[in-house]
């Protein structure tokens, strides 16, 4: 017999699959103009012997008679191609070939050596001499253009094309990462030469556009970096800035044909990946060096579709977690999983709910202090940003595994504290609740679970190969990969494990109660405080830029960054633990459900190292 839950089940498997489907579709005509752009998904042995993977959008209008301009676009350090959709989306729709890389170590293209980091500009430059070769571009016209780390690969890529024998790069925009001031001496030079160059540089850049005196101090804050001397010498063409003239921001300026502009918006640096300012910013731009091939203005921006099509995706990939989950209990293999609606622990008690609240509390004051204490310890610092050589290729990806790993131990210490403290003498069954569950229940639900992610992941795949989208929202996202990153996985996802198997248990084994004779209250108070920590630290960072220009001091700005996408999985992950467990009184099975998407999830969108 049904629970109603299951009975309602096949509504919520079909929705998710058809928020996937409309997803797909909906991106893929955006990115494609309705037909009008043609995407080809690259992979390619390049000039400096590694192997590429690239996004080429080449546009009906742009052929043999009709050559267009080309531009290679560059995402940032840890990400991946896809996170310049907004430009590649715009671009191509303007007339524009845009080919979008993976750069070397990033997505599905090669490994970076720790020694080779300007490899080739890290995968730009080798992209530039093939696009310079097609038929249908203006090889006249052609320009580069990427975010943070990108735009290092940008300025990578000015050095090789200033000792190549033609040069092959006509324009350059950087967003959110610094233009070479100078030479090698430290005097103020154009590295650029007669090339055309413009700039995005935030007012509140985690990273970049600071002055720095002898010393190493902060000499200036990235808001005032218009009036710096770097930014007067950038305007005025390499020139001494003691020597040129006041130049101001969004404005265009011009020396022997060649242009210089610096944009200045009042944002962060990874907002520059989905502002529709900085993507306004960087159209102006190549109309202005370039002239746009098909007049559209600035303003008029589509790619927001997409970004929403997409995160509809995510949102029917979380759901699909849960309703195939469900769907395979009614198949024999795993009917024996399928068990009543679990009953609820009985802690709406005076003691009960000081002992919740109170285990509730050291979890999320434990999760903040662990995570900052865990960014400032050099030995992580060294494997994180990949500078100490170990087996943990992807330093951040290990960075927040063992953060995870260190609260899913505190979580079990809590839990042991209080069942022995309380819940045993007040009539807590770990059996009926789930925690033991049988060695037999246990594989078998790890074996659901092992299915329930393969046909994920497998319609990842299916998305991809068919409209060339993904599913996925700003910084956070669900994508096809090579077999290579399961393997990389299994350093991983142990200690992810750990944190989500912990955490299942503690969600519904020791905490699944009605609130206000509700259980959804319950459920919702606990995504929350899932993801409390981590919200609090993201909002103290950001205050503390805000109001006086610097990060917290000690807590470096890249670990508040990558705690975005960690918001939104912790809370997701209590959701579709206790969906799950409501079905099968075993929450081990969400807790390996989570764990394996979430490594799968980072370990393929990340930077990976190899060491010489």
């Amino acid at each position: 017999m049904k629970t109603p839950l299951l009975r309602r089940n096949p509504f919520w498997l079909a929705l998710s699959l058809v928020l996937m489907l409309v997803s797909g579709f909906v991106a893929s005509a955006v990115q494609t103009d309705a037909g009008g752009v043609d995407i080809e998904d690259m992979r390619w042995e390049t000039a400096s012997g590694q192997m590429l993977r690239a996004l080429l959008f080449k546009p009906d209008a742009a052929t043999v008679d009709n050559k267009a301009p080309a531009i290679v676009v560059s995402h940032g350090w840890w990400n991946n191609r896809e996170m310049q959709d907004a430009n590649y989306v715009e671009l191509a729709r303007r007339g524009y070939v845009v080919v979008s890389i993976d750069m070397y170590g990033h997505g599905n293209s090669s490994y970076l050596l720790n020694e080779e980091l300007t490899l080739g500009g890290t995968g730009m430059y080798d992209t530039v001499k093939l696009v310079a070769d097609f038929p249908y571009v203006d090889q006249n016209k052609i320009g580069v253009s990427g975010h943070s780390n990108g735009a290092r690969a940008a300025n990578f890529s000015v050095a090789l094309d200033n000792e190549a024998d033609t040069q092959l790069i006509d324009a350059v925009f950087l967003v959110d990462n610094d233009p070479t001031y100078t030479d090698a001496d430290g005097a103020y030079t154009n590295v650029y030469g007669s090339r055309d160059v413009g700039l995005v540089a935030d007012q509140y850049d985690e990273f970049f556009f600071r002055g720095y005196d002898e010393t190493g101090a902060v000499v200036s804050l990235p808001r005032d970096y218009i009036t710096s001397p770097n930014a007067q010498s950038f305007l005025n063409f390499g020139t001494d800035p003691a020597e040129g003239e006041t130049r101001n921001a969004d404005q265009f300026y011009s020396e022997d044909g060649a242009v210089r502009i610096i944009y200045n918006p009042a944002q962060t640096h990874p907002w520059g990946t989905i502002s529709k300012a900085t993507v306004a910013d960087q159209l102006e731009y190549w109309d202005e060096v370039f002239g746009t091939p098909t007049t559209i203005a600035p303003g008029s921006q589509i790619w927001q579709w997409k970004e929403a099509f997409t995160a509809l995706g995510l949102v029917g990939f979380g759901i699909f977690l849960v309703a195939f989950t469900r769907a395979l209990l009614g198949t024999r293999a795993f009917a024996g999983l399928k068990s009543e609606l679990p009953k609820t622990i009985a802690a709406n008690t005076r003691k009960g709910l000081a002992w919740f609240w109170g285990g509730l509390a050291a979890t999320v004051l434990f999760s903040g202090l662990s995570y900052v204490w865990l960014s400032q310890q050099p030995i992580m610092q060294g494997i994180a940003y990949n500078i100490t050589p170990t087996i943990f290729t992807q330093g951040a990806v290990f960075f927040i595994a063992a953060w995870a790993a260190i609260n899913g131990i505190f979580a079990a210490i809590i839990m042991t504290i209080s069942y022995f403290a309380f819940g045993k003498k007040n009539g807590v069954n770990l059996r009926d609740v789930g925690v033991l569950p049988g060695w037999k229940k246990f594989w078998h639900g790890i074996g659901l679970g092992a299915v329930v992610v393969t046909a994920a992941f497998a319609i990842v795949f299916v998305m991809d190969y068919f409209f060339k989208t993904d599913f996925r929202f700003w910084v956070l996202a669900v994508k096809a990969f090579e077999a290579d990153k399961l393997w990389i996985a299994l350093l991983y996802v142990p200690f992810f494990l750990v944190y989500f198997i912990a955490n299942s248990v503690a969600v519904n084994g020791f905490n699944r109660f009605t609130m206000r004779g509700k259980e959804w209250v319950n459920t919702l108070l606990l995504a929350v405080a899932n993801s409390f920590a981590p919200i609090v630290l993201v909002v103290a960072q950001y205050t503390t830029f805000f109001i006086s220009g610097e990060l917290i001091p000690g807590f470096g700005g890249i670990f508040s960054i990558w705690l975005f996408p960690v918001i939104v999985i912790l809370a997701a992950s209590a959701v579709i633990s206790r969906k799950i467990y409501r079905v099968t009184n075993n929450p081990y099975i969400g807790g390996f459900i989570n764990a394996a998407a979430v490594t799968i999830i980072s370990v393929s969108n990340t930077l990976t190292v190899i060491y010489s």
